[in-house]
C-alpha cells in the first residue's frame, strides 16, 4: 500500500529516527530501499529525499527529529571494543533508482516551515552513491546488553544505542536508549529504576510488551514525558512488589521500551495537551507510596 505515491519528502532541518510500533514499512530513499519492521529502527540523514510505503493495512510508531550532531555510537569507555550496539550490525541500502517521468510532488521542511515543489520525474533517480551520510537501519535485538552481576544499578547510559553529542560533556542533544529483554541478577538491590530527576528531559515510549516500572496505563504506542528536573520513578504497586520480591535471577523478556533523552525541554503540542487520550491522573500512581522512615 503506497501512502506517498507520487509524493516525496526531505527535511533540511535535521535527521529522522523512525521507531515503528505497528506495521511494516518500506523506506524508498535516494540511496536505496530499507524494509523496516517492528523491533527495528531506521535513520534518514538530513536532506535525503525519501518516500514511505505501508506493507500492512496500518502502521504506527514514533519519529524523532534530530537537529544536532548526527547520531553516532556512544563511547564505550572501559567496556572496550565490543558491546552495546556494534558497527557490524547496522544495515545500509544497496543503490536502487526510480526512472519515472511523470508529475511528482516534493515536500520540504526548511527552518521549521513546509514547502512544496512540482517535479516532472522521480527524485529517486540516483543510480549510485558513496560517502558516509546514508540511510541505515538496526535490529534492536542485536543490542548487546551490559548490566550488574553483583549489586546496584549501573548508570542507565549502558542502554544507549545512538547518541547525538553536544558541546557540554554529559548532556547530549539526544540519546536514544532502549530497555530490551535482559537478565537482572543484582543482589541487595531494588531492581526497578530508582526514583530520580535529571538535567535532561526524558520522553519514553513502548514498542511492545510491558514496561517493568509502569505496568498499568503505559501501553505499546503510548508515551510519557518527564521534563528537566521533574521527579519520577516506579509507581506505588511496583515499589511494594519489588520491595518484597525474592532476589533470584529474573529474565525480563518480551518487552522493548525506549527513551529519547535530551538536554532541551520538550514541549507537547496543543493536541497532546487536549486529547482525551492523555492520562490526566498520571500523578496518582505515586499517591499510595508509604513513608518508610522509622520512629526511632
Amino acid at each position: 500500500m503506497c501512502i506517498m505515491q507520487n509524493r516525496y519528502f526531505y527535511c533540511a532541518d535535521g535527521e529522522y529516527l523512525f521507531i515503528p510500533e505497528q506495521g511494516e514499512l518500506l523506506l524508498r530513499t535516494e540511496c536505496g530501499r530499507l524494509h523496516l519492521q517492528v523491533g527495528e529502527i531506521a535513520v534518514i540523514p538530513r536532506g535525503i529525499k525519501f518516500a514511505v510505503d505501508l506493507l500492512d493495512e496500518t502502521a504506527r510508531g514514533y519519529v524523532c527529529e534530530n537537529y544536532g550532531t548526527p547520531f553516532v555510537l556512544p563511547e564505550r569507555g572501559p567496556v572496550g571494543a565490543n558491546g552495546y550496539a556494534n558497527d557490524r550490525d547496522f544495515i545500509y541500502p544497496c543503490a536502487s533508482y526510480e526512472d519515472i517521468d511523470q508529475e511528482m510532488e516534493l515536500l520540504c521542511k526548511f527552518a521549521g516551515h513546509f514547502y512544496r515543489a512540482s517535479l516532472d520525474h522521480s527524485p529517486l533517480d540516483v543510480v549510485a552513491w558513496t560517502g558516509n551520510s546514508a540511510p541505515y537501519k538496526y535490529d534492536l535485538a542485536r543490542f548487546n546488553v551490559m548490566g550488574s552481576v553483583s549489586f546496584d544499578h549501573p548508570d542507565p547510559s549502558i542502554y544507549t544505542v545512538l547518541s547525538s553529542p553536544s558541546a557540554t560533556e554529559g548532556v547530549a542533544n539526544i540519546d536514544f536508549v532502549i530497555f530490551p529483554p535482559r537478565w537482572m541478577v543484582a543482589e541487595n538491590t531494588f531492581r526497578p529504576p530508582w526514583y530520580h530527576r535529571n538535567v535532561m528531559s526524558e520522553y519514553m515510549g513502548l514498542i511492545k510488551g510491558q514496561y517493568d516500572a509502569k505496568p498499568d496505563g503505559f501501553v505499546p504506542g503510548g508515551s510519557s514525558l518527564h521534563n528537566s528536573m521533574s521527579p519520577h520513578g516506579p509507581e506505588a504497586a511496583v515499589f511494594e512488589k519489588a520491595s518484597q520480591a525474592e532476589l533470584v535471577p529474573d529474565h525480563n523478556q518480551g518487552s522493548i521500551a525506549f527513551m529519547l533523552e535530551s538536554r532541551y525541554i520538550i514541549q507537547p503540542t496543543q493536541w497532546a495537551m487536549d486529547t482525551p487520550l492523555r492520562q490526566t491522573n498520571y500523578i496518582d500512581c505515586w499517591k499510595d507510596i508509604k513513608k518508610q522512615f522509622g520512629s526511632d
